[in-house]
């Protein structure tokens, strides 16, 4: 290897290779390499890999997406300039080692008897003594304490006298090749077991990424990779009762198929719970079919248990729908829907229709475990404690202590789905099939929770239906029928101002009517207020309805000073009137009336902010979940990884050369011993790689220990 740095190095070689071996086998290009790498991994960190497009368009825009994307900053760590920088780095580092190990050795080889005695009078740590032995005596004498205290001895004989040359500690040098090569090995490992392989088959294997959907079964061999693929890692998920043999390759643009020497046939998903909700075990039991022998082994996967195959680590990365069929009820949220039910598959789709409007009803998800965090409010100090100790305590002690009370708690199933529109737009939404407590008085009511969201980056936005005391959506959803009826609002008024102004004083009943009727139309959105002209004009998506017309309708016709004081008169009025309304829907629906208690003051409370918000409800039905069949599946991790040993080798060979050089000094020792009389001269110098107090303390023992003299 030193002959061929040489040969490379020659007379022969041109300037413009000798520039570029210097190049590429110096220190500050591996370390520019290696900050180009840390700032490649920042961004991996930073920017979420492997997310769908349109995220990336939301976040950024549509020209900044698609120049991140041709830069591949979606897919960091697969990139071709990420994986040609590691590749660079390896060969830079393999060349400074090649160049610097040979010069290494050598020295561990030598004790450099041959220093002049006027160079050890420069050395920071010297002392000269005059001695009473003859020179061979005492060189003798010291090379012999010397190798009893761990040091390398080499004594030389001149014609004016001896020289006692020693070393100690140059494993520090060989911990500068081990740490060196753990970067080539570590990085050796990360091209074996990430995407370089697959690559290679894509460029000159003629494979091609897949972007279609479909049966795999039907995608043709160009997007498959065989068996014998050296390395891969891929995603499998197979569910309960069927089994599969190809994986999916997850590639920018798309994905490619890698096919397993074996199928994987999953028996039974298992996964166990807190009594809190939250899962505490995921595992798989297994059957794994070997394709050659036709031999079936049993196997249980666990998390951060594996099973190993052929090679082939299983690994249980999550779990999925596995094909659940629900059933599902549509509660009318605009005038003329009917209530139907409609049964599906997870994964499946169904078209609607309501006239001229086409929908497309896709059934995206089942969850049966919902746990959610109800405790974020702050713990209190206990009685007779300081807050500041209380403080201290609740953040001293185990890792998992929290200024904040957890309250985790199941919340029940949950279904989601999408509705598709002609055109192609879809929004997501995700109901929950059982009323939540949100609060934990004995007052509060429960809520029905209908979450929605224009795309998968936004968070789901929830409308909450107040359970009225039978547990159920009825009162609510009767009301709002009530509400879009006139009749039904002008009974609702006569009921309240009946209630509310004693007989005898038509007038005054009549001016409450006409207010509970202006305040009811402007809540049932059939009579807009009167803008003002600096007011913007309301886009069609934004109905004029709900808690929001009443609060236009006041800022445009009521000063300012009057505006608190009405606004809480037409509120009382408004909530009085819904009342009525709510007692009306209850009794036609064969109900008992609502009680006047706390309760159902919290109920009427929730029901007008509900109704209120109903109107921006954005689709003409949602859908309760009535009942389900579910079917688990396991997604499973399969790798074929061959870098990984290399890289543990790379680990190993890191920890021993960070600790070598940090932590092993490198000593060198020369006395020089001239005769003088009977006696002899001595000087002695120590060198060492690193000054530090220990430094000196040696250099004193071994002072008083070989020139005898008394510290």
């Amino acid at each position: 290897m030193t002959a061929s740095i040489q040969d490379l190095q020659g007379r022969d070689a041109s300037p413009t290779g000798r520039g570029l071996l210097e190049l590429l086998a110096s220190m500050r290009f591996a370390i520019s390499l290696l900050t180009l790498i840390c700032i490649a991994s920042v961004i991996g960190t930073v920017l979420k890999q492997a997310e769908p497009q349109v995220n990336y368009v939301n976040q950024f825009g549509p020209f900044w997406a698609q120049l991140f994307g041709k830069l591949n900053l979606y897919t960091v760590y697969s990139a071709w300039w990420f994986l040609l920088i590691l590749a660079f780095l390896v060969v830079s580092t393999s060349l400074c080692i090649a160049r610097n190990t040979p010069k290494i050795l050598t020295d561990l080889r030598q004790f450099k008897e041959h220093i002049r005695e006027q160079s050890l009078k420069a050395f920071p740590h010297r002392a000269e003594q005059a001695l009473t032995e003859p020179p061979k005596e005492a060189a003798g004498r010291m090379g012999q304490a010397l190798a009893a205290g761990g040091w390398k001895v080499k004594l030389q004989q001149r014609e004016q006298g001896w020289m006692v040359a020693a070393k100690k500690g140059a494993a520090n040098k060989l911990g500068y090749i081990a740490a060196h090569s753990a970067i080539v090995l570590v990085c050796v490992g990360g091209l074996l077991d990430g995407d370089l392989m697959v690559r290679l088959q894509m460029w000159w294997g003629d494979k091609a990424v897949f972007s279609g959907a479909g049966m795999l079964a039907d995608v043709p061999a160009k997007h498959r990779l065989p068996a014998a693929n050296p390395t891969f890692r891929g995603n499998l998920l197979v569910a309960e009762g069927t089994h599969s043999s190809t994986a999916l390759l997850n590639q920018p643009g798309g994905v490619l198929l890698q096919e397993l020497p074996f199928s994987i046939e999953l028996k039974k998903f298992i996964v166990e719970y807190y009594s809190t909700g939250m899962p505490k075990l995921f595992a798989s039991e297994i059957v794994i079919h070997d394709k050659a022998t036709g031999q079936a082994i049993d196997q249980r996967v666990e998390v951060n248990h594996p099973a190993r195959f052929r090679g082939i680590d299983i690994f249980q990365s999550g779990f999925d729908d596995g094909g659940s069929s629900v059933t599902l009820k549509a509660v009318p949220m605009s005038a003329g829907v009917k209530p139907f039910e409609v049964t599906g598959v997870i994964g499946g789709a169904t078209p609607l229709s309501n006239g001229q409007e086409q929908l497309n009803l896709e059934f995206s998800g089942l969850r049966v475990i919902n746990v959610e965090n109800f405790g974020s409010t702050r713990a209190a100090a206990p009685e007779g404690q300081s807050p500041l100790v209380h403080a201290l305590n609740s953040r001293l002690g185990a890792a998992n202590k929290t200024t904040t009370r957890k309250e985790l708690r199941n919340v029940g199933p949950s279904v989601s789905y999408k509705l598709r529109d002609a055109a192609g737009q879809a929004r997501e939404y995700n109901n929950y099939m059982l009323p939540v407590r949100l609060d934990e008085h004995p007052d509060s009511v429960p809520v029905f929770l209908l979450g929605m969201r224009e795309t998968p980056a936004d968070e789901f936005q929830y409308l909450r239906i107040p359970a009225d005391p039978e547990g159920g959506k009825t009162t609510f959803l009767k009301a709002r029928e009530l509400l879009q009826q006139p009749a039904s609002r002008e009974a609702a008024v006569r009921r309240y101002v009946q209630g509310a102004i004693p007989a005898g004083r038509p007038e005054m009943a009549q001016q409450l009517q006409a207010s509970a009727s202006r305040a009811l139309a402007l809540f049932a959105g059939t009579e807009p207020p009167e803008a003002k002209t600096t007011a913007q004009p309301s886009t069609k998506s934004q109905p004029v309805a709900g808690l929001q017309a009443v609060s236009d309708f006041m800022e445009s016709n009521v000063p300012e000073a009057e505006r608190q004081k009405a606004s809480e008169v037409l509120i009382r009025i408004l909530n009085g009137v819904l009342f009525e309304l709510v007692q009306m829907g209850r009794q036609q629906s064969g109900l008992p009336a609502l009680e006047l208690n706390e309760w159902t003051q919290n109920f009427m409370a929730q029901a007008v902010l509900s109704l209120s918000d109903a109107f921006f409800y954005p689709a003409p039905m949602t859908f309760e979940l009535k009942d389900f069949q579910q079917v688990q599946a396991s997604v499973f991790q399969v790798a074929r990884a061959p870098g990984r040993n290399v890289v543990y080798l790379g680990c190993l060979f890191l920890i021993i050369g960070i600790f070598a050089m940090l932590y092993v000094r490198e000593r060198r020792l020369w006395i020089w011993l001239a005769p003088a009389g009977q006696g002899s001269q001595a000087t002695m110098a120590l060198s060492t790689n690193r000054k530090t107090l220990d430094g000196d303390k040696e250099f004193d023992h071994l002072t008083s220990r070989l020139l005898q003299v008394s510290p």
